[in-house]
């Protein structure tokens, strides 16, 4: 679906080095909405989702929601890569507390990403939207108003406390690493890459500059320059003529 989270997954399909076949939805160019034939797919109507071919399975195995697909994917091919760090301390398997931080902070931005950060950056949308309807000119100034007090008074402060937080999280990085969980690229910088590209790219709104976050800012750039994620803009390029982020 363009226009959606579904680069990521591409991405990660990528790194895996797994053959895959992408079919290809359109947003109802009025409403913007996945069309009804996504709900064929899966009942929610709603992208991005994979289907799993399996020899012990007649039926195609069907998973949506970015992070479920993640997590699946990774649990199944990622054990030659780097993209799922060790969980547990040598000798320490299987005890509670013993896990490697890469680990902890891997699962905590696994649900972070689609949870508190993403929720923040469709409000941003929604956010946008208001600010930019096609009203009649007299009603402008109340929908500038609207979403002015919106980004001002919960917006802002909330990227604001967001950013400072993932600063903070990328400079004390395990082993001096310059990723979220250390050294290594895994699966959870490739589904923050969505809406830190996006807030990025919309710096007006979000705050998220150069100078503002120096490091946050650096990762984001780092994300881009993946071959994976490089790969991944390319094909949808080839197929669609173009590639941006949600905003």
């Amino acid at each position: 679906l363009e226009q959606s989270r579904s680069q990521r997954i591409l991405w990660l399909l990528e790194e895996l080095n797994l053959p895959y076949e992408l079919e290809i939805f359109h947003r109802d160019k009025i409403t913007r909405l996945a069309g009804p034939e996504l709900k064929k797919v899966h009942a929610l109507g709603k992208s991005p989702v994979i289907s799993i071919k399996s020899s012990s399975s007649e039926q195609p195995l069907i998973i949506a929601e970015s992070g479920f697909i993640v997590e699946y994917l990774l649990d199944h091919f990622s054990r030659n890569t780097n993209l799922s760090p060790v969980r547990y301390r040598e000798g320490q398997e299987g005890r509670v507390g013993c896990e490697t931080e890469e680990w902890i902070r891997f699962r905590y931005f696994l649900h972070y990403a689609e949870g508190s950060l993403m929720t923040l950056m469709m409000l941003g949308v929604v956010t946008l939207q208001i600010k930019n309807a096609p009203v009649p000119f007299f009603l402008k100034p109340i929908t500038h108003v609207i979403s002015s007090k919106v980004h001002s008074g919960f917006l802002g402060p909330n990227f604001e406390t967001h950013f400072g937080f993932l600063e903070q999280q990328l400079s004390s990085a395990p082993n001096g690493g310059k990723y979220l969980c250390g050294p290594n690229l895994t699966g959870a910088d490739i589904l923050m890459s969505f809406p830190l590209i996006a807030a990025k790219s919309k710096s007006s709104l979000t705050g998220l500059t150069e100078a503002k976050y120096p490091v946050l800012s650096a990762y984001v750039d780092e994300l881009e320059k993946q071959p994976g994620y490089k790969k991944a803009v390319e094909k949808i390029i080839e197929i669609e003529g173009k590639f941006e982020a949600i905003f």
